[in-house]
């Protein structure tokens, strides 16, 4: 059971961990989750967030540690997706129905949507602002990041924000705040945001800039998954900076599939070639590595090539599979080629370079297509293929 923490005065974490998770929407949770929600005390007690719904008696059983949940004047969503509002109406029947929640206007419409239930929402955007007491709550629409409805809660004095699901990570382990992970919270953060957020980029450039302008004080970040940013909540923003402005690094993706181990020769000696030119590169087997990490990987990257055989005139249905879903995250600035063996028809290449074009990537070979198993000469063709996409990433660079 999550233990209710005091993060502020008067401020309580009071979500749920969710130890066994491992899959989210395709994304492997090999950490688990959390589904982090915030009691705030005052002249009228106010909840933020709920939990999913199969956790709403435990969020009931964290808040009961703290008040009687009978004496929440106040529900704000943030985000209704389930893993956030799943126990709203648990907590409703708790508190009284006709209590207000506050949340935007797309958040009103799926709520209703999802639960078909006539709360009483009280729509909010951004320059709204809830007056309780000496506690002043101000909203921000965060529309697409990730969903239509989202948006954060500022709480002004405290300096602190409630981001829903940006600055989050997918992460239940026995820490609760960034100075007690260090730097060892980061790439759950970068995962994350490479897996959530990535086509959302230009949104979440546009975001920095508007709270910039607001000239918003923060000294807490509480997102909805994972740690709380409370010791540097910079160092979260001026990641966002970098990841959203996808700028290339001198890295390099090699993923493949093989039927034979032909197409998985024809990926080593494309990584040598690469390697040959002192370009980082990532040899990723989709068949061992999790899509969710092959994008990971790819966020920071400069150049891709993908690999697969020809089969059933297509290609292989993992590649397929990972190459539908980095289409969907709409990765930016990336060179790419592609390479395969094929008994044959061979038709792999053609529709990797399809799916390159589709992504708008730079396709700088029209690939390497090598018949049943490579020779040595097949293999050279390889290493220079990793060798010319090594190059011309370095060229772009400079």
């Amino acid at each position: 059971m999550y233990k209710p923490i005091e993060i502020a005065d008067g401020i309580y974490s009071v979500g749920c961990r969710d130890w066994d998770i491992r899959d989210f929407h395709g994304y492997s949770t090999y950490e688990g989750t959390t589904y982090n929600a915030f009691l705030v005390l005052g002249e009228k007690n106010i909840l933020i967030d709920t939990v999913k719904e199969n956790f709403g008696d435990e969020l009931l059983s964290n808040i009961s540690r703290i008040i009687d949940p009978k004496l929440i004047d106040i529900v704000i969503s943030n985000h209704s997706e389930m893993d956030h509002s799943g126990a709203i109406p648990k907590v409703m029947d708790k508190i009284g129905k006709d209590k207000p929640i506050y949340c935007s206007k797309m958040g009103a419409k799926t709520l209703k949507n999802h639960f078909n239930q006539e709360f009483n929402f009280q729509v909010v955007g951004s320059g709204d602002s809830l007056e309780v007491g000496n506690r002043t709550f101000s909203f921000l629409d965060t529309k697409m990041l990730h969903w239509p409805d989202s948006m954060f809660t500022y709480l002004a004095k405290e300096a602190i924000l409630f981001s829903s699901d940006a600055f989050g990570q997918h992460y239940a382990g026995d820490m609760f705040f960034d100075d007690e992970i260090g730097d060892e919270i980061i790439p759950h953060a970068r995962k994350y945001y490479a897996n959530i957020l990535l086509h959302f980029s230009p949104r979440v450039q546009a975001l920095l800039k508007d709270v910039a302008k607001m000239d918003m004080k923060i000294k807490m970040i509480c997102p909805d998954h994972g740690i709380l940013w409370r010791d540097n909540p910079s160092k979260i923003i001026e990641a966002y900076d970098l990841w959203s402005r996808q700028e290339p690094c001198k890295k390099a993706v090699v993923l493949f599939d093989s039927m034979w181990d032909s197409t998985t020769k024809m990926a080593r000696a494309i990584t040598s070639g690469i390697e040959s030119e002192d370009v980082n590169v990532r040899l990723m087997n989709t068949r061992k590595c999790h899509r969710s990490d092959i994008i990971t990987e790819i966020l920071e990257a400069g150049a891709i090539a993908v690999g697969s055989p020809t089969l059933n005139n297509s290609i292989f249905p993992v590649i397929a599979d990972v190459m539908t879903y980095i289409k969907g995250l709409r990765p930016q600035n990336k060179i790419a080629a592609a390479f395969g063996s094929y008994g044959w028809s061979g038709e792999a290449i053609k529709i990797l370079n399809k799916d390159f074009e589709e992504m708008k990537m730079d396709i700088i070979d029209p690939g390497v297509k090598i018949q049943y198993v490579p020779d040595e000469a097949d293999l050279e063709r390889c290493f220079e293929l990793g060798v010319k996409l090594a190059k011309t990433l370095k060229e772009r660079l400079s």
